[in-house]
């Protein structure tokens, strides 16, 4: 690889890390930022709680890929539908910045969940054109860019966007995040989108079904679907429940947010920003089992400091340790995400992929929540704990045929297919 070419890559990288941090930002200010507002202005927990429904177009991504992987306006296929939604996206947030929405509440809910769907949906296209514009040894890191990019939003989504909003009005977060998304599509003209060498021109499937099957044909596919459902769940249901949990124990409010929102998001950035190059040394064959071991552990490291009712400061080393733990594990999946979307289905393959994590990222917090119920924060983290390692056994009793997966993504990268 000559040095333009490593330029090229270094700013495409760039490019989709930008572009993947500003489309999450309007979803985490509606959906864990806003609330902290809505309480101000009188909305009750059931109210705070209804509005949460706002996010569910994350679920149904394998729907939203569909046409995206059917109509191709144009060469630049992927960019256009981006360029598309992004302005539609922008639209959106202009109509939401209305001075007096927080007092017109289905209004609000609506506008809210169609900003939700927007960027859900615009988030097909752009990591389908990152798996057609980056060989595939560039895709781990476009992987831990992705994840770094998703907690840097968390930080500034439920963090300075709610600032922002404090000194300046309502308005002012939502022309900034118009503003963002806007400059990010000026960018993406760097980007050479096209048919690339010794690529056939996309062909349209007419029966998704055998489209799915196809998907689960890949070596490894199988296996590698079950670890994206569950390897990181048990962890993120865990990282939800942190702020109250630090509450109950009697830290400040705001104190929390700087403890969770800023510097557990900040650790958890640098994490995944490392973890592709530590995958690139350990080899995914290890990394999955060594990654599901760390998380383990950390999560009885949390576990321990709960039960035995340790000082705040081991609490709170805890809690870095899931962020480290939780960027990691992000980054590595969202790495081997794009090593299984096959050519021709890159949109498809991603959206059914993105689907599943969510379906069970969304679900597992349910029961976590029941188990916090029933027996407080001990028996919930020791239902979690025993979660991830019922995962890294399983992991460990298909440990060869985590090697032949891993054997399977290591020759597409030296192909560069």
């Amino acid at each position: 690889m000559n040095q333009i070419t490593t330029q090229r890559f270094a700013l495409y990288q760039l490019i989709f890390g930008w572009m993947n941090f500003v489309l999450v930002i309007p979803g985490i200010y509606l959906l864990l930022g806003l609330p902290l507002t809505m309480r101000e202005y009188g909305w009750s927990g059931t109210d705070i709680g209804l509005f949460q429904l706002a996010g569910l177009p994350a679920v149904f991504k394998f729907l939203l890929a569909l046409p995206i992987q059917r109509f191709s306006p144009g060469k630049r296929h992927y960019s256009h539908w981006v360029l598309l939604l992004v302005l539609v996206l922008v639209f959106l947030l202009y109509l939401i910045s209305n001075r007096g929405m927080l007092e017109r509440r289905v209004p609000l809910f609506l506008l809210a969940f169609a900003i939700s769907l927007l960027s859900t949906w615009a988030d097909i296209p752009l990591n389908a054109l990152i798996v057609k514009l980056l060989p595939r040894s560039e895709q781990m890191r476009a992987g831990s860019i992705r994840s770094m990019a998703l907690f840097l939003g968390a930080i500034v989504g439920s963090g300075f966007m709610l600032v922002l909003q404090g000194l300046w009005g309502w308005q002012a977060p939502f022309y900034l995040m118009s503003a963002s998304l806007l400059f990010g599509l000026l960018l993406m003209v760097l980007l050479r989108e096209g048919q690339q060498k010794g690529e056939l021109p996309v062909q349209i499937n007419k029966q998704p079904i055998m489209d799915l099957s196809g998907y689960f044909r890949q070596p490894g596919a199988k296996l590698w679907t079950w670890l994206l459902m569950t390897s990181f769940p048990f962890i993120g249901a865990v990282w939800l429940y942190l702020k109250p949990m630090l509450l109950d124990l009697g830290i400040e409010a705001q104190d929390v947010a700087w403890i969770v929102g800023v510097g557990g998001g900040t650790i958890g950035a640098i994490s995944s920003l490392l973890s592709g190059r530590l995958v690139q040394y350990l080899g995914v064959g290890k990394a999955i089992p060594g990654y599901l071991f760390g998380a383990l552990l950390t999560l009885i490291a949390l576990t321990a400091s709960v039960l035995l009712k340790l000082d705040q400061i081991w609490v709170i080393a805890s809690i870095f340790l899931v962020a480290i733990s939780m960027g990691a594990i992000s980054s590595l999946l969202f790495g081997l995400t794009m090593f299984f979307t096959r050519h021709q289905r890159r949109a498809s393959d991603y959206g059914l992929q993105a689907s599943l994590f969510v379906i069970t990222r969304l679900t597992f917090p349910i029961g976590a929540g029941i188990l916090l119920d029933v027996g407080g924060y001990s028996l919930m983290l020791t239902g979690l704990s025993c979660g991830v390692l019922l995962v890294l056994i399983i992991a460990l009793l298909a440990r060869s045929h985590i090697y032949r997966m891993a054997e399977y993504t290591s020759q597409l990268s030296r192909r560069g297919v």
